[in-house]
Formats: structure tokens, C-alpha cells, sequence
């Protein structure tokens, strides 16, 4: 993956179906990703990662990097589990990528997973360059966040373009009702 080490990475897998499990896993260690944990569905991944933050010896990994989940899943979802990941105060990490697999490509779905504060969507079925991809962007290109009233996630602008007129999409560190938190 264009050179980068990913031997000291540590990657949440939450997804239920094990065959799609399995190929995340072997996606990733193939792409170099040293520790690789999965969980079955949202609420697995919730108490894992609060043991990671209270016991990480116990939990097996000191942080975790990304997190990558499907979304739909039960009894805990994956919009749920990027909910409690951005908004929850038990959160150990808000600031956490998110990248969500999902079976659902429409683009208000898109909208709605990257509107919940996810970094990237990977539609399924997925290939291997186009998680590398995902990753990379993540890796290489890490957005700011931005806390509003409304929101709380990755900056959701991905290109700085042209606008004619009175500009309101440029958040300042001084703008009202406008948090930005460099990470």
C-alpha cells in the first residue's frame, strides 16, 4: 500500500457474516495491518472498546487505530456503534476513523452514514484496492473535525472549489456555534 508500514496498526472489524469477517481479515493482512480484532456486531464492539480503554492488556491491543463495520447488523448496528463512537461520553476515542461497509450504495445512504460522522463508506461487494483506497485516504489525507450544534464528525468538504457569493460553508475557529477541533 504505496509504501506505507502498516505493521503497528491496530484495526476494528465489526461484522457479522463470518465469510465477509474472514475476508476483511485477510484483506487487511494482506495490505500489512499488524493487529486486526473483530467482534460481531455493534454491542461487542462497545464493551471492547471501553476494555480497551479501562485494561488494554486484557483487551490484547493498546488502541485501536480504525474502526471498520457493517451496517447492518443485530442486536447493535453500525450507525449505532458510529453514534456511540461520536457522541457517547464512555467513548474512548471520538475521533476514531470510522469506515462503514455497507450493502446499502444509494447515495442518501451514503449522505446519512457520512452525516452520523463517518471518514468513508465502502460499498459492498468490495474489493481489496478499494479498501487500500479507503484506508490510504484515512491514513494520508486525515480531515479536521468538526463539532456544531448538529454535528460532530470528520469535515464533510473534500474539495476546495470556486464558489461565487457569500461563502457560509467556510467554518472558522471563531465562527458562532462552531467548534474545530484539531486532532
Amino acid at each position: 500500500m504505496s509504501g506505507l508500514d502498516l505493521e503497528r496498526m491496530s484495526v476494528l472489524v465489526v461484522e457479522d457474516s463470518p465469510f465477509i469477517r474472514s475476508l476483511l481479515v485477510n484483506s487487511l493482512k494482506i495490505l500489512g495491518v499488524g493487529k486486526v480484532t473483530t467482534r460481531d456486531h455493534g454491542g461487542d464492539a462497545i464493551e471492547f472498546l471501553k476494555l480497551v480503554k479501562a485494561d488494554p492488556m486484557k483487551a490484547g491491543v493498546m488502541t485501536v487505530d480504525i474502526i471498520i463495520s457493517n451496517w447492518d447488523m443485530s442486536p447493535v448496528d453500525g450507525m449505532m456503534l458510529l453514534r456511540w463512537v461520536r457522541r457517547h461520553k464512555e467513548s474512548p476515542n471520538r475521533f476514531a476513523p470510522f469506515v462503514m461497509i455497507t450493502g446499502y450504495s444509494e447515495p442518501a445512504r451514503v449522505k446519512e452514514a457520512r452525516d452520523m460522522g463517518a471518514n468513508e463508506v465502502v460499498a459492498k461487494p468490495f474489493t481489496i484496492n478499494a479498501l487500500a483506497q479507503k484506508l490510504m485516504g484515512i491514513i494520508v489525507k486525515p480531515r479536521q473535525f468538526v463539532h456544531t450544534k448538529d454535528y460532530f464528525g470528520p469535515d464533510r468538504r473534500r474539495q476546495n472549489m470556486p464558489f461565487e457569493g457569500k461563502d457560509r460553508r467556510i467554518l472558522k475557529d471563531d465562527s458562532d456555534g462552531v467548534e474545530v477541533i484539531h486532532g
